[in-house]
């Protein structure tokens, strides 16, 4: 026993020389890196951390006024900073984006799908159409990014990926099946662009966070008791301990990509959900399922209608959420920061 502890500490110690220190380390000065749902939350802060680190920044989402908001925040850390309005859902629109990314900042080298959607509600409530949105946005909108920069980063020889998935791609959640499917999805094809594109000096990143900090319940959208449903979510994502400083994530994030990480999970609860799903998913699996059965709402009288979280408020008292409304003013979550005296972003076209 006590040699094979030895050994474990051994290959930990290894393990954690090479990762912080032999280990390649990426640079994102002069870089140009472009980033969908850049406008607000997580997106907004990593590239905040970018700008800081000397890269030219490009960040593309579908709200005119939350891009102007975000350009003129992102004006203020210096260095070259371009907004544009793009839906990812359609591909000829990313074709039009990357190649005014490209035009104005040069080639792109880092890639960050970031931009999602999230329905919350029994399944009951859910119809094929938000389950084709969840696709569309976080596997087939990733999938057009990557195809669109991939042939320049393979002539070169170089180039990062980051998929931000979430520990729902990993782990299944009642009341978030769209989300889940979709997240999924796109940690089965960031692993395997990871696999194919290594041959071509193309490093792929998949991130799959916990609950973070972001503010962004009030841009979730709830069916079913949608007010109950609110309560929960936002709950979890106001609580230290079950959710992380989006500060500290969008670090850890940008520094997963420098170092060339297959896959980083944030937050100790979703790593020890990892775990857990990995030795017992039967176990897991009918935690959850008490948990939906007991802990949620259900669907009686409930709303079959998205209705945004800015409107689902009321179950919790203010002060319950108070981090996370705060995040929301300070990462452009929500009209509360907002100002009119700064330029407007470009458009692709």
């Amino acid at each position: 026993m006590n040699n094979l502890m030895k050994l474990a500490a051994m290959g930990f110690g290894a393990w954690y020389v090479y990762r912080n220190f032999l280990k390649s380390h990426y640079s994102f000065e002069g870089r140009t890196v472009l980033i969908t749902g850049g406008s607000r939350g997580l997106g907004l802060l990593m590239a905040r951390q970018l700008a800081d680190r000397g890269a030219r920044v490009a960040i593309c989402a579908r709200d005119a006024e939350e891009l102007r908001l975000a350009r003129a925040d992102l004006l203020q850390h210096g260095g070259q900073v371009f907004a544009l309005e793009c839906d990812i859902t359609d591909q000829n629109r990313v074709k039009e984006a990357v190649a005014a990314v490209q035009r104005q900042l040069g080639p792109v080298d880092v890639l960050i799908n970031n931009a999602g959607i999230i329905g919350v509600g029994p399944v009951e409530t859910m119809t094929l159409a938000d389950f084709e949105a969840a696709m569309r946005t976080h596997y087939w909108g990733s999938l057009y990014m990557v195809l669109e920069v991939l042939p320049g980063m393979q002539q070169r020889k170089e180039g990062r990926i980051v998929n931000v998935s979430s520990i729902g791609g990993k782990v299944a959640v009642p009341h978030l099946l769209p989300y889940v499917g979709s997240k999924f999805a796109l940690t089965g094809l960031s692993h395997g662009l990871r696999m194919e594109l290594a041959k071509d000096g193309i490093v792929v990143t998949t991130i799959c966070p916990g609950l973070m900090r972001t503010g962004s319940p009030i841009n979730a959208e709830f069916k079913g008791q949608h007010r109950e449903e609110y309560a929960w979510f936002a709950l979890g994502d106001s609580v230290p301990g079950m959710s992380m400083n989006a500060g500290r994530a969008a670090r850890a994030i940008l520094d997963a990509c420098a170092r060339g990480d297959a896959e980083l999970v944030l937050t100790l609860p979703a790593k020890a959900a990892v775990l857990l799903q990995t030795l017992f998913p039967g176990l897991t699996d009918g935690l959850a399922a008490f948990i939906n059965g007991w802990v949620l709402p259900d669907k009686r009288d409930g709303n079959r209608q998205l209705i945004p979280g800015r409107e689902s408020r009321g179950v919790l008292p203010d002060w319950v959420t108070t981090l996370s409304d705060q995040a929301s003013v300070e990462n452009n979550e929500t009209a509360a920061g907002r100002h009119s005296s700064v330029p407007p972003p470009l458009q692709a076209r």
